[in-house]
């Protein structure tokens, strides 16, 4: 069943920090729970490639000293890329153990130190039962950002259990975005970017995606009193996304209860110029990669504040994402590009998040600093069926035994949350 969807247009302005494109964002439908049948708008060229490289048994038999199974890659010159993950066969498969990579700078032509990945193992993936889900899926680590690179060696070592079968080694080239052009071998120009303007609207605006979204909750606009001002969002087209490669149609939910907050995992090593490349190349991996039918995150915000839509389907909308297993209906994933285990948040990224989170679960009539409750669809935390009560701003922990969103960041939430009720007006 297609589904109609609302656009309003914005005129574009320039930012200078990334390279960024302008156009209309789509907002609430009034049929909740839909597929669309459309095929996806037509993109421009974009180059990004995918290289997987088979890992092999090291060590001669595979084994080390303490009998420990051990796969990997002898340092080897590739083409260039600049985002690197372990993929395996069967996304139902753990991989236990330890996975590094150390890469070959291009400018320099120096190697890096061994850098770990982060094994995910689940946590983020579509919901059992769903079409998604369905899918062929393969396993992976998080997908960690190097910068550009022209090699690679790759070491990985079990720890209780066997290795997955069909380890294999991604290199993500996240290709040209909107404003880059390729200057020659190995370089790229940047032009001025146009971008989505700061949010400067009547409240009208803000009244009208209110009314919208409460249709799709399925409760009267009058009910929803509290939605904080909708924050500058860089849609999929600013920062570079071909919608070619994305699975077409949308899947909606009946509303967003809660906002589950996340980190990518792929490290603090980008400058906020780099992220629309760092987003276009976690959106090739969740889809090449992964097997997923788009950018598993809803939104994702970078370490200078600026948003990104992530999943295809409109802004304001109840898009179902994968980003916390087990409760991907009726929630958002928000993801902060890097790696906060030991490393603080920035204030611009907090604040982003906060207004992020006032916004959209405003539309939806949920107060940020309360509670909501989602039933699981199964997961390594809560059984199938389990009614679980979670705060509206979660992190990704609070639905799945993980890390995520790493220690530095889950400790800012409840700042978050109240922050969050200030922006919605709430005392």
């Amino acid at each position: 069943m297609s589904t109609i969807v609302s656009m309003r247009s914005f005129h574009a302005s320039s930012i200078g920090v990334a390279a960024l494109a302008a156009l209309t964002l789509p907002l609430a439908a009034t049929t909740p729970v839909a597929a669309s049948d459309s095929a996806p708008p037509p993109a421009a060229e974009l180059a990004g490639s995918t290289q997987s490289l088979p890992l092999e048994p090291l060590s001669g038999t595979g084994r080390a000293a303490d009998g420990a199974s051990q796969e990997g890659l002898a340092q080897r010159e590739v083409r260039p890329f600049s985002l690197v993950g372990v993929v395996w066969d069967n996304a139902d498969d753990e991989l236990h153990g330890s996975v590094q990579v150390r890469t070959r700078g291009r400018a320099a032509g120096t190697w890096s130190a061994w850098q770990d990945l982060e094994t995910h193992n689940h946590d983020h993936a579509a919901d059992p039962g769903t079409p998604e889900a369905a899918r062929p899926l393969h396993g992976s680590t998080a997908p960690l950002w190097v910068g550009d690179s022209d090699a690679v060696e790759a070491r990985v070592r079990a720890e209780d259990e066997p290795l997955p079968e069909g380890l294999r080694l991604d290199l993500v080239d996240p290709g040209a975005g909107p404003g880059e052009e390729v200057a020659g071998e190995g370089t790229r120009e940047t032009r001025v970017p146009d971008v989505l303007p700061a949010l400067d609207e009547p409240a009208s605006q803000d009244e009208a995606e209110a009314a919208e979204a409460a249709e799709v909750a399925g409760a009267p606009a009058e009910a929803r009193p509290y939605v904080g001002k909708r924050p500058r969002i860089i849609t999929r087209k600013g920062w570079g996304a071909d919608e070619r490669m994305r699975e077409s149609g949308f899947i909606y939910t009946k509303s967003v209860k809660v906002a589950f907050v996340h980190h990518t995992g792929t490290g603090n090593a980008y400058s906020c110029a780099e992220a629309p490349s760092v987003l276009r190349g976690i959106y090739r991996y969740h889809v090449k990669s992964n097997g997923w039918r788009d950018i598993g995150y809803n939104f994702a915000v970078d370490k200078c504040g600026n948003i990104y839509e992530g999943r295809a389907g409109g802004v304001a909308k109840a898009v179902m994402g994968a980003h916390t297993l087990g409760f991907n209906t009726n929630s958002m994933g928000i993801a902060l590009l890097g790696t906060y285990n030991d490393t603080n948040p920035s204030a611009a990224a907090l604040k982003a998040i906060e207004q992020l989170s006032a916004w959209k679960l405003g539309l939806y009539g949920v107060n940020p600093k309360g509670k909501s409750t989602l039933v699981s669809a199964g997961g390594n935390r809560y059984k199938k069926g389990s009614s679980v009560t979670l705060n509206a701003v979660s992190g990704h922990r609070d639905g799945f035994a993980t890390d995520c969103p790493g220690a530095r960041l889950y400790s800012r939430l409840g700042a978050v949350r109240t922050a969050a009720a200030h922006y919605q007006g709430r005392r």
